[in-house]
Protein backbone atom coordinates (compact mmCIF):
# COMPACT_ATOMS: atom_id res chain seq x y z
CA UNK A 1 0.00 0.00 0.00
CA UNK A 2 1.15 3.51 -0.15
CA UNK A 3 0.36 6.76 1.71
CA UNK A 4 -2.74 6.87 3.41
CA UNK A 5 -4.60 10.67 3.47
CA UNK A 6 -7.71 10.78 4.96
CA UNK A 7 -8.33 7.04 5.23
CA UNK A 8 -8.30 6.49 1.78
CA UNK A 9 -4.98 5.34 -0.03
CA UNK A 10 -3.52 7.28 -2.11
CA UNK A 11 -0.63 4.59 -4.16
CA UNK A 12 -0.47 1.46 -4.52
CA UNK A 13 1.85 -1.21 -5.62
CA UNK A 14 0.89 -4.33 -7.95
CA UNK A 15 3.13 -7.06 -9.17
CA UNK A 16 2.15 -8.64 -12.22
CA UNK A 17 3.81 -11.30 -14.70
CA UNK A 18 5.57 -10.68 -17.80
CA UNK A 19 3.71 -10.04 -21.07
CA UNK A 20 4.84 -12.86 -23.88
CA UNK A 21 5.89 -11.52 -27.05
CA UNK A 22 2.84 -12.67 -28.54
CA UNK A 23 1.02 -9.50 -27.21
CA UNK A 24 3.27 -6.99 -29.24
CA UNK A 25 2.54 -5.15 -32.15
CA UNK A 26 4.38 -7.57 -34.74
CA UNK A 27 1.88 -10.00 -34.69
CA UNK A 28 -0.77 -8.56 -37.18
CA UNK A 29 -3.96 -10.14 -38.37
CA UNK A 30 -3.19 -12.74 -35.22
CA UNK A 31 -5.86 -11.23 -32.49
CA UNK A 32 -7.40 -14.26 -32.58
CA UNK A 33 -5.04 -16.66 -31.94
CA UNK A 34 -3.63 -14.33 -28.84
CA UNK A 35 -7.42 -13.49 -27.34
CA UNK A 36 -6.89 -15.88 -24.63
CA UNK A 37 -3.41 -14.63 -23.66
CA UNK A 38 -5.17 -11.05 -23.54
CA UNK A 39 -7.80 -12.37 -21.07
CA UNK A 40 -5.47 -14.31 -19.24
CA UNK A 41 -3.28 -10.98 -18.54
CA UNK A 42 -6.33 -8.87 -18.13
CA UNK A 43 -8.21 -10.93 -15.38
CA UNK A 44 -4.37 -11.25 -13.47
CA UNK A 45 -4.14 -7.25 -13.79
CA UNK A 46 -7.95 -6.88 -12.30
CA UNK A 47 -7.76 -8.99 -9.71
CA UNK A 48 -4.43 -7.68 -8.60
CA UNK A 49 -5.61 -4.67 -8.81
CA UNK A 50 -8.90 -4.99 -6.73
CA UNK A 51 -6.69 -6.36 -3.93
CA UNK A 52 -4.33 -4.06 -3.67
CA UNK A 53 -7.16 -1.14 -4.91
CA UNK A 54 -9.61 -1.12 -3.21
CA UNK A 55 -9.71 2.18 -1.28
CA UNK A 56 -7.81 4.56 -4.14
CA UNK A 57 -10.10 7.47 -5.06
CA UNK A 58 -10.92 7.92 -8.78
CA UNK A 59 -14.26 9.75 -9.03
CA UNK A 60 -13.91 12.58 -10.70
CA UNK A 61 -12.68 12.97 -14.59
CA UNK A 62 -8.83 13.91 -13.49
CA UNK A 63 -5.82 12.05 -14.72
CA UNK A 64 -4.93 8.77 -12.55
CA UNK A 65 -1.03 8.08 -12.44
CA UNK A 66 -0.02 4.75 -13.52
CA UNK A 67 3.71 4.01 -13.65
CA UNK A 68 5.29 0.49 -14.87
CA UNK A 69 8.21 -0.69 -14.50
CA UNK A 70 9.53 -3.68 -16.82
CA UNK A 71 11.81 -6.31 -15.38
CA UNK A 72 12.54 -8.68 -18.62
CA UNK A 73 13.33 -11.92 -18.54
CA UNK A 74 15.96 -11.49 -20.74
CA UNK A 75 18.06 -9.04 -22.78
CA UNK A 76 16.63 -10.02 -26.31
CA UNK A 77 13.61 -7.74 -26.01
CA UNK A 78 12.14 -4.22 -27.27
CA UNK A 79 11.92 -1.39 -24.72
CA UNK A 80 9.59 0.39 -27.20
CA UNK A 81 7.61 -2.64 -27.15
CA UNK A 82 7.17 -3.28 -23.89
CA UNK A 83 3.84 -0.47 -23.44
CA UNK A 84 2.84 -2.25 -25.91
CA UNK A 85 2.70 -5.58 -24.80
CA UNK A 86 1.22 -4.21 -21.90
CA UNK A 87 -2.20 -3.25 -23.01
CA UNK A 88 -4.27 -6.20 -21.60
CA UNK A 89 -2.63 -5.27 -18.62
CA UNK A 90 -4.11 -1.24 -18.74
CA UNK A 91 -7.56 -2.86 -19.61
CA UNK A 92 -7.54 -5.05 -16.36
CA UNK A 93 -6.36 -2.32 -14.23
CA UNK A 94 -9.02 0.06 -15.97
CA UNK A 95 -11.93 -2.75 -15.37
CA UNK A 96 -11.12 -2.63 -11.66
CA UNK A 97 -10.96 1.06 -10.66
CA UNK A 98 -14.15 1.39 -13.35
CA UNK A 99 -12.84 4.41 -15.36
CA UNK A 100 -11.66 4.36 -19.01
CA UNK A 101 -8.01 3.97 -19.23
CA UNK A 102 -7.89 7.36 -20.98
CA UNK A 103 -7.51 8.79 -17.75
CA UNK A 104 -4.20 6.96 -17.07
CA UNK A 105 -1.00 9.44 -17.09
CA UNK A 106 0.95 6.82 -17.90
CA UNK A 107 5.21 6.80 -16.98
CA UNK A 108 7.71 3.78 -18.42
CA UNK A 109 10.75 2.46 -16.62
CA UNK A 110 13.16 -0.37 -17.43
CA UNK A 111 14.66 -2.37 -14.77
CA UNK A 112 17.06 -4.99 -14.76
CA UNK A 113 16.48 -8.26 -16.21
CA UNK A 114 14.99 -11.06 -13.26
CA UNK A 115 14.08 -14.79 -13.80
CA UNK A 116 10.74 -15.00 -15.54
CA UNK A 117 10.18 -11.24 -15.87
CA UNK A 118 7.60 -9.13 -14.16
CA UNK A 119 5.75 -5.83 -14.30
CA UNK A 120 5.19 -3.40 -11.42
CA UNK A 121 3.03 -1.32 -11.11
CA UNK A 122 2.59 2.12 -9.25
CA UNK A 123 -1.01 3.31 -8.81
CA UNK A 124 -1.69 6.53 -7.18
CA UNK A 125 -3.28 9.93 -7.04
CA UNK A 126 -5.54 12.05 -9.05
CA UNK A 127 -3.87 15.23 -10.33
Amino acid sequence: MGTEAGGRVVSVLIELPWPPASLSGHNKGRWVSKSPTVSKHREWAEKATLAAAGQIDTSGDGDIRVVMTFYPPNKRGDRVNFPIRAKPLWDGIADALGVNDKRFLPAFYFGECVAGGKVVVAIGGLS
